[in-house]
């Protein structure tokens, strides 16, 4: 009996684990949003095996199928949309361009009506009265003098060993160092520190006057190393005051006196005095030095200054800087200088155009490298290869000439000692 009261107890064990492996079957649902489907995933658990078993269904939106609304046509839904919609819809997307102002990518939106144009002055009192008029908040603790209110900052100790290195660092100088220093004056120590570099313990008069031993400024000692040097102020250029019209009639009569005309920053040089003076550079023989900075030069000046180039017989300088000429121009202008022997510096930076271009670079760069004349070129050449040919260039030029000049020198010598000799036998 007792048996069989044991069976019934273990068939009833058994019942009970078979009816919590039944209660174990679920059914779980996932949803992805990369896939945009819907994924069912059964799992039936049994005495020996678990079987899994999976329905793949495509998602739905509104009791449809995703694929349905990809026909739609977005621009007339939203041409049916009132207003008012529209407005709830825009400030429910970020369109997350950063073109568009930030005033149109939130979803605030001011609805007050402006009050008039903006004064910058009449705003920044109204900020400074309201943040006057709003009263302070209240402390929780009230101040009281004295009393110290939160939890006090205490250095922490230092450690002993290093107490200790600082002490027994110390120089000894001597007797005789410690009774001169502690007996020098406060100008002796200043030029003491400038004589061993110091530069920093002092400003630059006292430097300056301690190297030079001009003595120390008056009232600036140790006190005055923090001050600064008073910058000296130095009167403006007076303007150019060069007569146009009397240079170009000097130019045009050919004045022998007139070697160096200056017409720099001249603004109100009309084009027709400057077609004038052009037109008489190839007649003139003693002008050697002709400078146009900031006038206004233009293409159609520029190109009559290229052609007077051609023709001059004793220009040695041009200075055509800071104008409105352009890339191919500026190439006719080094292009004319191969016929004008003479000019020996040509100076075009800071035109109308910063950058001048390769094709324009090289252009240039040989045009230049035919010249046998030019020693100087003041041109912004932005590739190394161009700048570096034309450096090369006027350098083989200028060792050209030196060598020239020396040859001749050395000529004129020879050719005076034979005379000397030939006049004493």
């Amino acid at each position: 009996m007792a048996d069989t009261a044991k069976d019934k107890e273990v068939l009833g064990e058994e019942e009970e684990e078979e009816e919590e492996e039944e209660s174990t079957t679920t059914t779980t649902t996932t949803t992805s949003k990369k896939t945009s489907q819907w994924r069912k995933t059964r799992s039936t658990k049994t005495s020996a095996t678990t079987k899994t078993t999976t329905l793949t269904t495509p998602a739905k939106l509104y009791g449809k199928d995703l694929s349905e609304y990809d026909d739609v046509d977005v621009e007339s839904l939203l041409a049916q949309l009132s207003p008012e919609e529209i407005t709830i819809l825009a400030k429910e997307v970020d369109p997350d361009d950063n073109f568009l102002p930030p005033d149109q990518r939130c979803s605030y939106e001011c609805s007050k009506d402006a009050t008039g144009p903006l004064n910058r002055k009449q705003l920044i009192e109204h900020i400074n009265k309201q943040a006057i008029e709003t009263p302070d908040e209240p402390e929780f603790e009230p101040y009281v003098q004295g009393k110290v209110r939160g939890k006090k900052w205490v250095p922490p100790p230092r450690d002993a060993r290093e107490i200790e290195a600082e002490e027994q660092i110390a120089i000894d100088m001597g007797d005789e160092y410690e009774h001169a220093l502690n007996d020098a004056t406060q100008e002796e120590i200043i030029d003491l520190a400038a004589i061993l570099g110091f530069h920093s313990m002092m400003n630059q008069d006292q430097y300056h006057a301690s190297l030079l031993n001009k003595g120390q400024p008056v009232g600036m000692g140790w006190d005055g190393i923090t001050k600064s040097t008073q910058q000296k102020l130095f009167p403006m250029d007076p303007p150019n005051a060069t007569d146009v019209e009397e240079s170009i009639k000097r130019v045009k009569d050919d004045d022998s006196k007139l070697v160096d005309l200056n017409l720099n920053n001249i603004k109100n040089i009309s084009d027709e005095k400057l077609e004038q003076l052009f037109a008489a550079l190839p007649q003139n023989e003693h002008l050697e030095v002709l400078s146009l900075t900031n006038v206004g030069l233009t293409d159609k000046t520029a190109l009559l200054l290229a052609e007077a180039i051609e023709k001059s017989k004793t220009l040695r300088v041009l200075n055509v800087e800071t104008n409105f000429i352009s890339p191919p121009v500026i190439v006719k202008l080094v292009q004319a200088l191969l016929k004008c022997h003479t000019i020996e510096e040509f100076r075009a930076s800071n035109q109308r155009s910063a950058v001048l271009g390769n094709k324009i670079e090289m252009e240039i760069t040989d045009l230049v490298e035919k010249n046998p004349s030019l020693l100087r070129l003041g041109l912004h050449l932005e590739f190394n290869d161009a700048r570096h040919r034309v450096a090369a260039h006027l350098q083989r030029n200028i060792d050209r000439i030196r060598k020239d000049l020396e040859l001749r020198l050395q000529f004129r010598f020879f050719n005076n000692l034979h005379r000397k000799s030939t006049r004493i036998q």
